[in-house]
C-alpha cells in the first residue's frame, strides 16, 4: 500500500512557504508515498451550484480560503524536496488548455526527477468553469479530448511535431519539450465519483481515485473502468485504485481491508490545524502506527 497526504488546504496554510514547505519535507522524512494539491482556480462568492460530497451542498473550504494553484505549488515544494511524489488531487481539467497544460505538467515532472501524478476531474462548480472560458455541459467530452491531447503532445518526438484536429482542440506541427522524465509521460488517474469518470480512467487513464462512494457502488465503478479499459485494448491490471482515508483514524488493518477492494494507494487527510508541530506529529504519529520508514 501507498500512503500519501492531501496538503492542508483547508487550514489556509498552503500558500504560506515556510510552513508548507517544512510540512512536506517532514511528510518525506517520515515515508509518505506522495503529497497531493487541490485546486479551484477562483470560487464563485455564493455559489448555487451543488457541491455533490456533501449533503449540504457546500464545501467545506471557505470562499475566500487561499489555494494557490496546484502545479506552482508542486513545483515549489518539489524544490524543498527530493523523492516525495507530487499530485494533484484533484485538477479542474476544464479550466486549463490542455496545449499549455502539457507543457506545465512536463516541465514539472522533468524539474522534479519523475516525481509528478495527475489526478483530473471534471469540476462541479459551474460558475468557477464558465469563469475560466469553458462550457460547463460539455465539459465531459471536452475532457475526454483533453486527455487525448495531453498524450499525444507528450508522446510525439518526430520531426513532423504532433497534430491534432478534434471537436475542441486543433493544431499541426506542434513541439512541445521538455518531455515528461516517466516513461509514457504523466501519470493520469481520474478522480469522481460518476460512472463517466470510471469510464475515462478505463479508456484514458492510470487508474481511477473514487470520490464519496463505497460498498457495492465502489464495487461497480471499479468493474465499469476494467470493462472499459478491455473494450480499448488495454491492461484493466495496470490501472491503480486510490481511496481516501484520515491520518488520524487510518490503521494497517483498515488499510488492509481497503487493500482488499483493490487499493493500492491511500491519500490521508489531516485534522484542520494552523500549529504546524501539531501537524507534524500527526504525520509522526499515523507513520509510526502504518510502519513507514
Amino acid at each position: 500500500m501507498k500512503y500519501a497526504v492531501l496538503l492542508p488546504v483547508a487550514a489556509g496554510v498552503t500558500a504560506d512557504p515556510a510552513w508548507i514547505g517544512e510540512y512536506v519535507r517532514h511528510a518525506e522524512d517520515c515515508g509518505y508515498e506522495s503529497v497531493g494539491a487541490v485546486e479551484h482556480a477562483v470560487v464563485a462568492s455564493g455559489y448555487s451550484s451543488v457541491y455533490p460530497y456533501d449533503s449540504s451542498g457546500r464545501m467545506e473550504l471557505a470562499d475566500d480560503l487561499d489555494i494557490p494553484d496546484p502545479l506552482d505549488l508542486l513545483a515549489f515544494l518539489a524544490g524543498r524536496t527530493s523523492r516525495i511524489g507530487l499530485a494533484t488531487g484533484v485538477l479542474v481539467l476544464p479550466n486549463h488548455h490542455p496545449v499549455v497544460l502539457a507543457k506545465r505538467l512536463a516541465t514539472v515532472d522533468a524539474l522534479s526527477g519523475g516525481r509528478l501524478r495527475l489526478v483530473v476531474g471534471m469540476g462541479w462548480m459551474r460558475e468557477e468553469i464558465e469563469a475560466c472560458g469553458a462550457d460547463f455541459d460539455s465539459r465531459g467530452r471536452r475532457g475526454d479530448e483533453q486527455l487525448q491531447v495531453l498524450r499525444k503532445l507528450w508522446a510525439e518526438t518526430g520531426p513532423e511535431g504532433a497534430s491534432h484536429d478534434g471537436e475542441f482542440f486543433r493544431f499541426k506541427g506542434a513541439m512541445s519539450y521538455p518531455k515528461p522524465v516517466q516513461e509514457g509521460g504523466v501519470p493520469i488517474h481520474v478522480g469522481g465519483h460518476t460512472k463517466a469518470a470510471a469510464r475515462r480512467a478505463g479508456r484514458y487513464g492510470d487508474g481511477l481515485q473514487p470520490l464519496g462512494v463505497a460498498g457495492e457502488e465502489l464495487h461497480g465503478l471499479v468493474a465499469l473502468m476494467r470493462e472499459e479499459a478491455e473494450r480499448n485494448g488495454r491492461d484493466p491490471d495496470a490501472l491503480e485504485l486510490t481511496l481516501g482515508h484520515s491520518l488520524s483514524a487510518v490503521t494497517p488493518e483498515k488499510a488492509e481491508r481497503l487493500a482488499a477492494l483493490g487499493a493500492g494507494r491511500l491519500v490521508l487527510r489531516g485534522n484542520v490545524t494552523t500549529d504546524l508541530n501539531e501537524a507534524k506529529d500527526e504525520l509522526s504519529a499515523c507513520a509510526r502506527r502504518l510502519g513507514l520508514s
